[in-house]
């Protein structure tokens, strides 16, 4: 285990510090202190960027136990008696320099990998074929950025023999930081494409940037096909042997190519069948037969996209470059298994959720599952199924106590162990009074244990709890998730987790210091969720979260929610449920102030927060000019009550044409919200920008904004609605198809007529799922193979059809896009004649979410 003493990191970092016990020592690094585990043994670096400041999360991670931090502020030595502070200018740098220094105590192989697309991929694709010879230390995910780079290296431990770390840059100068601490003896290029082109000129000096990192490489790995790419490496090359130093051999290129000579050329590649029979782009395997030294060479891969053809054969020259036998290659390539990009939450059995993170186990990718789940409180339950640790190169029993000590950290309620090594070591985590544990030998155990209930060890139920599956693939663990999972209709709507945090990122970029955000999670989330979306909220802190009803308030409440809940339309009915569940009413009229205050009266509260909505000029909701003075009057006499927030709603903000009538009731806010602020003897917050208003009206942000439909990934903005990233993906297959000859007619009422001869799609979406009847007659287009396929006729109430005739290769079971990154959700709200806010919150609830994270 790593392991530095804190003066050593001090003269590392070169930092002025201030330390009370040089005994310690540090094994890990931590920027989120959402994720301590080791509080005696982490030293904490509190990074700045331009949405968090690091340095305010001290004070909590102290009291939990933390007592080393990197910081670039000065901190109360007073206030925090037993810690060690190392002071730096700037605490990225010193992060990167530190794992830098890192690396640099090892001699080991280190292959570094960039491109626009397939880094993470072929990462760990080449762990899957190289681990039986290797003890490989890789980036955890998709680990490759200015802080995620330091953080892999940093992972590196003596008996690790290779190392796979991927590298990522989004503005020309990241790449020279990241080549310091990787320093990789091998290189891979997987590819050049669009990914982050607004951050360079243009496409070579992107290129140009990411060849950087490979100034000390011993090899670079490339193919030729690319123009652009070749002949900036040959010219990066060119430049590399002219300013050569005599201590170190230039640059090696090992290239391979479809269309000329390379070192691996292929000759060919076609797919197959399983049977060996057939030839069409669809079949299971693929063959690819090429030429290397002069001897021809051939693999088999379980893939036929063109994306993990190429992927495939970076990791074929990998291996090649290795000298690994040529019947290990073609024996492991034809067992490469897909890899899963992101965690996977999804409804199961008796009201349990289930993340699915089942390609793979490893102790660093089993601490960032247990990071997300530790993240979902709708369960105070929480279960790790978990398969045997392979070839991590330690020892069982050093191992499986670290495995059971991240456990205890993360609050884990129950574990079922999978697997001879982990049965093995079961004292371990029997020790653990908290922890419920069980283990069987197999995978098969398990699934005979879960389907008679019985076992010695103990009950196989399941019931109200979040259950981890981390399983190696050998353990197949897919076959648990389709016993726990819930049935699920074929059409499902597809959450990203990731672009959600990034839009709530985008909009925080926008805000001035100190501008608190609260975030709608109204309408079942805009139809994304509830629970779910709320969870990710508060994990990134979110400061309020707003519902439209008071039952809304409560079940998130009931789900573990904890941030204070702004209630939009508070029912009397619902009085009761909002006060014990401390939720807060928005007050919009003298009568519902009258029957809340007679409410907290008998209940014999008082200071119970509330939010007092202004009519601005949007005339739905609201006190109106006119009232301010009885309103102060009656909230100045009113001691049941307190005023946490003053707002008003924005009738047009996203309309330009509209600027002077929002400019208008701007100014009657501040009239009336000052009046209030002039007569009340505290203060409280006001908050009037909405989505569109954050970034297009910045001078309306006051003390808090309301981010709504824009955390979903959607902006008047273009210049916004460009940084943000699709939320929402509706997905569904194709059920039948049919030819239908000309003159036939297609579904209700006769209205798809057919002209031609045709093929027909049928697809299990319709009405009754929010696919609105509007869309039928050719006015929807779904996405199939990467083309539009037409609706034709009407829309039924379960299902649609349409005309898939143009499109190649469709066949039963393929899957189609309703609305995503292609169609967008602005798109199909267009074509039904509707904005995107409808279509959002009208997908049915049988229709059910699955929740994806990288």
């Amino acid at each position: 285990m790593t392991n530095y003493p804190i003066d050593e990191i001090s003269k590392i970092v070169k930092a002025e510090a201030t330390i009370h016990h040089p005994a310690c020592n540090i094994s890990y690094l931590l920027t989120d202190s959402r994720k301590l585990v080791y509080p005696d043994s982490t030293l904490f670096i509190a990074l700045v960027t331009s949405n968090r400041n690091g340095h305010q999360f001290i004070p909590e991670l102290y009291r939990k136990g933390v007592h080393n931090f990197l910081v670039s502020e000065p901190m109360d030595a007073l206030q925090f008696p037993d810690a060690n502070f190392l002071k730096v200018p700037d605490t990225l740098p010193a992060l990167q320099s530190l794992a830098a220094s890192h690396r640099k105590g090892f001699r080991i192989p280190v292959i570094g990998i960039t491109g626009s697309n397939g880094k993470t991929i072929v990462k760990e694709w080449l762990f899957q074929l190289l681990n039986e010879d290797y003890n490989i230390v890789r980036s955890p995910r998709s680990y490759n950025s200015q802080i995620g780079v330091p953080l892999s290296v940093w992972q590196m431990e003596p008996e690790n023999t290779l190392a796979i770390i991927e590298a990522g840059i989004s503005q020309p100068g990241e790449m020279t930081n990241l080549e310091k601490i990787i320093q990789p003896t091998i290189g891979i290029f997987t590819n050049i494409g669009d990914a982050h082109n607004e951050g360079f000129l243009n496409i070579l000096q992107k290129i140009r940037e990411k060849l950087l990192l490979f100034i000390h490489s011993k090899v670079l790995i490339y193919c030729k096909d690319y123009p652009d790419l070749h002949e900036s490496i040959l010219q990066f090359h060119g430049q590399m042997h002219r300013v050569e130093n005599s201590d170190e051999k230039p640059l090696g290129l090992f290239t391979w190519s479809q269309k000329t000579d390379a070192d691996l050329r292929i000759l060919k590649i076609h797919a197959v069948e399983e049977n060996g029979t057939g030839w069409d782009k669809n079949s299971r395997y693929t063959h690819l037969e090429g030429l290397f030294k002069g001897k021809a060479v051939n693999i088999k891969i379980p893939f036929t996209d063109q994306g993990s053809i190429e992927n495939a054969i970076h990791c074929w020259c990998v291996m090649l470059l290795l000298q690994t036998e040529e019947s290990v290659i073609r024996e492991r390539m034809q067992q490469l298994s897909s890899i899963a990009m992101r965690l996977e939450l999804k409804q199961a059995v008796n009201d349990c959720s289930i993340i699915n993170d089942s390609y793979n186990s490893d102790f660093n990718s089993l601490s960032i599952a247990l990071d997300f789940l530790s993240q979902q409180k709708q369960h105070r339950k929480k279960t790790l199924i978990l398969s045997d640790i392979l070839q991590s190169g330690r020892s069982n029993g050093d191992l499986y106590e670290e495995v059971a000590g991240l456990l205890k950290q993360k609050g884990i309620t129950r574990l079922i162990g999978i697997g001879k090594n982990i049965s093995k070591e079961k004292n371990i985590f029997l020790k653990n009074k908290k922890l419920t544990a069980s283990f069987y030998p197999d995978t098969a155990s398990f699934i005979s244990g879960f389907q008679s209930n019985t076992h010695s060890d103990g009950n196989l139920s399941f019931h109200d709890e979040t259950i981890l599956l981390k399983g190696s693939r050998v353990f197949e663990f897919e076959h648990i998730s389709h016993l726990l999972e819930q049935k699920t209709h074929q059409t499902v709507l597809e959450i990203n987790l990731n672009a959600l945090a990034n839009n709530l990122k985008v909009y925080r970029s926008l805000l001035k210091p100190n501008v608190k955000m609260m975030v709608m999670v109204k309408a079942f989330s805009y139809g994304s969720g509830s629970y779910e979306i709320a969870n990710l909220l508060q994990f990134h802190r979110a400061d309020y979260l707003a519902v439209a009803y008071g039952d809304e308030g409560v079940a998130l409440r009931k789900k573990g929610i904890t941030l204070p809940i702004m209630v939009m339309n508070p029912e009397p009915n619902a009085f009761q449920s909002i006060i014990q569940w401390n939720l807060e009413p928005e007050i919009y009229s003298f009568r519902l102030l009258a029957l809340f205050t007679e409410e907290i009266n008998a209940r014999k509260k008082n200071n119970y927060p509330v939010h007092i909505k202004l009519d601005t000029g949007m005339h739905r909701l609201g006190f109106g000019p006119e009232h301010i003075t009885l309103l102060v009057e009656q909230l100045k006499h009113n001691e049941s009550v307190k005023v946490i927030s003053v707002f008003s709603h924005l009738a047009a903000s996203d309309e330009p044409a509209l600027k002077d009538f929002t400019m208008e009731q701007a100014r009657r806010f501040e009239e009336m919200s000052s009046q209030m602020m002039e007569n009340l003897s505290y203060p409280f917050l006001r908050h009037l920008a909405n989505s569109s208003a954050i970034s297009g009206y910045p001078e309306l942000q006051y003390d808090m904004v309301r981010l709504g439909i824009g955390m979903y990934g959607i902006d008047h903005s273009q210049k916004i609605q460009q940084k943000l990233e699709v939320v929402s993906t509706l997905k569904t297959t194709i059920s039948q198809l049919r030819k239908v000859k000309a003159g036939e007619t297609v579904g209700y009422g006769r209205m798809g007529k057919v002209d031609t001869d045709k093929i027909i799609a049928t697809i299990p979406i319709g009405y009754a799922d929010g696919f609105q009847r509007t869309l039928g007659n050719g006015n929807g287009k779904l996405l199939v193979h990467g083309a539009l396929a037409p609706v034709i006729g009407n829309i039924c109430m379960d299902m649609l059809m349409a005309d898939v005739t143009p499109i190649a290769n469709v066949k039963e079971g393929d899957p189609v896009i309703v609305f995503g990154k292609e169609p967008t959700i602005q798109e199909v709200a267009q074509w039904a004649g509707t904005i995107p806010y409808e279509m959002m919150t009208g997908i049915s609830q049988r229709v059910k979410r699955i929740y994806v994270q990288e």
